[in-house]
């Protein structure tokens, strides 16, 4: 028995009319009589009653149709999902974000992903530094990782994004809270609050490198992992931080921001795994980059 022979009992049963039967499925009508019947010896039983005036189901037939055609529609539905697959329209997919982007790209990046690619389950793991996103890429744990470079230690495939400035986050009662422009001397005898260092941040290398730049001993006064947890002490008047522009969208009170002179930026990238070809990760990488791209 092969899919043909349930296509064709299939066509006969709804039309109970052989010549139409075999106009629908574009084959001559004998070949069909003999398909049919090659069908119900295979069986041994009797599909179909057949006159010189009507063609009708037998109760085997009837019982026969409805798991043949539940069995044919599985099979166009099980073709159908793995063109979906194939082409980046259905699966499941984990993002790992740092945190400035966590709050910025990565709620629009789901929003248009749910909207545009709906077949597509999305998880998302925000507030990560650079070798845990890196960690949790080669073991699989996301797929998809957006992070800042410089990368090094791994094979992945880098994607750039985007560039974000680097502003000033300032508490509402420093002295400069009015400014709308900052430089590294201004802030040279402030207490500094900074992402993790001794590598496991690229903001904390990005501030000693500024301060180096400009002639200065950075003061960092606090050191921590989560973006939201440096804003949240800034608030508190504990220090000023040097962060990605995007970081304003976590909007908590008691912080001012002001635009660092002269106009740094550092870049956000998407990085996969080489080994992995991922039509979801494709498509999503292409819509982060039109989003990315997209004015404000």
């Amino acid at each position: 028995m092969e899919l043909r022979h349930l296509r064709y009992f299939r066509a006969v049963a709804e039309e109970l009319h052989f010549g139409r039967a075999a106009q629908r499925l574009h084959i001559a009508q004998p070949p069909l009589s003999a398909q049919i019947r090659q069908l119900e010896a295979e069986l041994g039983v009797e599909l179909l009653t057949r006159s010189t005036r009507r063609v009708e189901l037998t109760p085997a037939g009837t019982a026969y149709l409805t798991q043949v055609v539940a069995i044919l529609d599985a099979v166009e539905s099980a073709g159908a999902q793995a063109r979906r697959i194939a082409e980046g329209q259905e699966g499941h997919l984990t993002i790992g974000c740092v945190g400035s982007a966590t709050y910025s790209l990565l709620p629009q990046l789901v929003r248009t992903l749910r909207d545009e690619l709906p077949g597509v389950e999305v998880a998302v793991r925000g507030e990560m530094l650079a070798p845990e996103l890196l960690s949790a890429l080669e073991e699989r744990r996301i797929d998809l990782a957006l992070l800042r470079p410089p990368i090094t230690g791994t094979d992945a495939v880098i994607e750039p994004i985007r560039s974000d400035r680097l502003i000033v986050a300032l508490p509402d009662s420093h002295r400069f809270a009015d400014r709308t422009e900052l430089s590294v001397a201004d802030l040279a005898t402030d207490d500094l609050i900074a992402h993790a260092g001794h590598g496991r941040s690229v903001m904390n290398s990005v501030i000693s490198g500024l301060w180096a730049d400009a002639g200065f001993v950075p003061r960092i006064r606090h050191e921590v992992a989560e973006t939201s947890t440096l804003v949240t002490l800034v608030a508190a008047g504990l220090g000023v931080a040097i962060v990605p522009a995007p970081t304003a969208a976590l909007d908590i009170a008691g912080v001012r921001y002001a635009d660092l002179i002269p106009h740094t930026s550092v870049e956000l990238v998407a990085a996969r795994p080489a080994q992995v070809h991922s039509p979801v990760v494709d498509e999503v990488v292409t819509v982060l980059r039109r989003l990315a791209q997209a004015p404000g």
